[in-house]
């Protein structure tokens, strides 16, 4: 029973530190209370995105005469594109039940709590604990649909993130509190398919982390394809005496009621670190996260935590990338520090929106002399041809030496695109030598080079 290390959870975070440890010759294994693959594969990143391409063909079969083909009905079984969903689910986990035995790693079932000595007991189903020990312990716990005091979730009429991947039937009505990346996603969703869909949003735009412009684009698409926003409100408190939901919505202009099915509450997440032992164990933490340093270790030698449980973006990309650079380091490889100032971010509501860097504004306060250069999609050959034109790339470079300081797209596909403007940004990549960086013709990542020259003064198409 004993290990050279043991993750708890099998998240992206956690799936990927075991992958990466045993890899490297550690006797590894993983505990998952759930199933494999953790939120984001089972309830978050993978089954919203099949959703939301269920809602794309949806759309895209009710405008075939926008490209040119015969008018079609178009037509659903709300509970076979929930069906659909959790089978994508589903598949996705059995493939990490393959990675596990194709690398020898032992799958732990149960609720983990770490104790003194660098020890896990493991509690199972029916109750029986059994105790682990591990040279190092990796706690990636990750993270659950935070609930408000005034915003409490019954599951049924308030819900999160979870209920709205598996509702029985499609509600005729729903408000959707919180506009970031969740939020938005789901509005989406249930709007694309026929869903009457309310935002209230706390902050004055939509999506608040990222660039004010593109912000402001996205809330005037989303209004257009029939969704109602409310920036600059909050819901203080909700009825659900009735058949469905009365929230009553604070705004500059006085309270008003709203009604609807179901209410989806989205106003982010809260890390799993409550009764995992981190009090027993002293591990420090602070305002709900974990207390690492910069290689992930916690206050205790021997305990690691990565993911949404510390307090660095809560993103899958990000806890993949902790975990692979903590096991290296205890490795004793050559690591390098993430750069927490280059994580790409994605929203995949329609139009998409992908961003890195600084936001405009962002590197204005930080007192750089910047050049701005933007793109529109309706200038290029490949979105005009796709039918999907509204959106625009945006980059932002420094006048005096031409660092890229950060690039924010909305579009179709722009989440597929961000990955140049990463990787230029990690090879301390200029503003001319992406110009100069011959992109293929046509597609919609030609953008990226019009918009470079754009901040240059020598974009051509436009």
């Amino acid at each position: 029973m004993n290990y050279d290390i043991i993750v708890i959870g099998s998240g992206p975070g956690g799936y990927v530190t075991a992958i990466r440890a045993a890899q490297l010759g550690f006797k590894t294994a993983i505990i998952e209370k759930e199933n494999l693959g953790g939120i984001c594969l089972n309830w978050g990143c993978i089954p919203t995105k099949a959703l939301l391409k269920s809602a794309q063909v949806f759309h895209y079969i009710n405008h075939a005469e926008d490209y040119g083909l015969n008018k079609v009905e178009a037509s659903f079984e709300f509970p076979n594109v929930i069906q659909r969903s959790r089978g994508v689910a589903g598949k996705m986990s059995k493939g990490i039940e393959f990675l596990m035995k194709k690398n020898k790693i032992d799958v732990i079932l149960g609720t983990a709590k770490v104790q003194p000595g660098k020890k896990v007991s493991v509690t199972d189903k029916d109750g029986k604990v059994t105790e682990y020990s591990a040279n190092h312990i990796i706690i990636a716990t990750g993270a659950r649909s935070r609930e408000l005091p005034n915003l409490p979730q019954d599951g049924k009429k308030v819900i999160g993130y979870r209920q709205a991947l598996s509702l029985p039937e499609q509600p005729k009505s729903m408000i959707v509190v919180g506009s970031g990346a969740i939020g938005v996603e789901f509005a989406d969703f249930y709007n694309t398919m026929g869903t009457k869909v309310t935002i209230v949003e706390f902050m004055p735009n939509i999506v608040p982390v990222e660039d004010e412009e593109i912000s402001k684009h996205l809330e005037k698409s989303l209004k257009k394809s029939g969704i109602e926003i409310m920036t600059n409100a909050s819901v203080e408190s909700v009825d659900t005496t009735g058949e469905g939901v009365k929230a009553n919505v604070k705004t500059a202009n006085g309270n008003i009621t709203l009604e609807a099915d179901i209410l989806l509450s989205a106003v982010g997440i809260a890390a799993n670190i409550e009764n995992i032992g981190l009090e027993e164990v002293g591990i420090q933490t602070d305002k709900g996260r974990v207390l690492v340093n910069e290689w992930y270790e916690t206050s205790v030698p021997g305990y690691y935590a990565i993911g949404d449980i510390i307090p660095t973006q809560a993103l899958a990309h990000v806890a993949s990338a902790e975990g692979i650079t903590c096991v290296e380091k205890i490795k004793g490889m050559h690591v390098e520090k993430i750069d927490y100032g280059n994580i790409p971010g994605c929203t995949y509501c329609h139009p998409e929106v992908a961003s890195v860097g600084l936001t405009e504004k962002q590197a204005k306060e930080k007192g750089y002399e910047i050049k701005v250069g933007k793109f529109p999609l309706s200038a290029s050959g490949k979105a005009t041809a796709n039918g999907n034109t509204d959106g625009f790339i945006k980059v932002i470079f420094d006048a005096k030496y031409g660092e890229w300081l950060g690039c924010h797209m909305i579009g179709d596909g722009v989440t597929d695109m961000v990955a140049e403007a990463v990787v230029a940004r990690k090879l301390e990549t200029t503003g001319h030598e992406i110009i100069k960086s011959i992109h293929p013709h046509p597609t919609v990542s030609e953008a990226i080079m019009e918009a470079a020259a754009a901040a240059y003064g020598e974009v051509i198409h436009i």
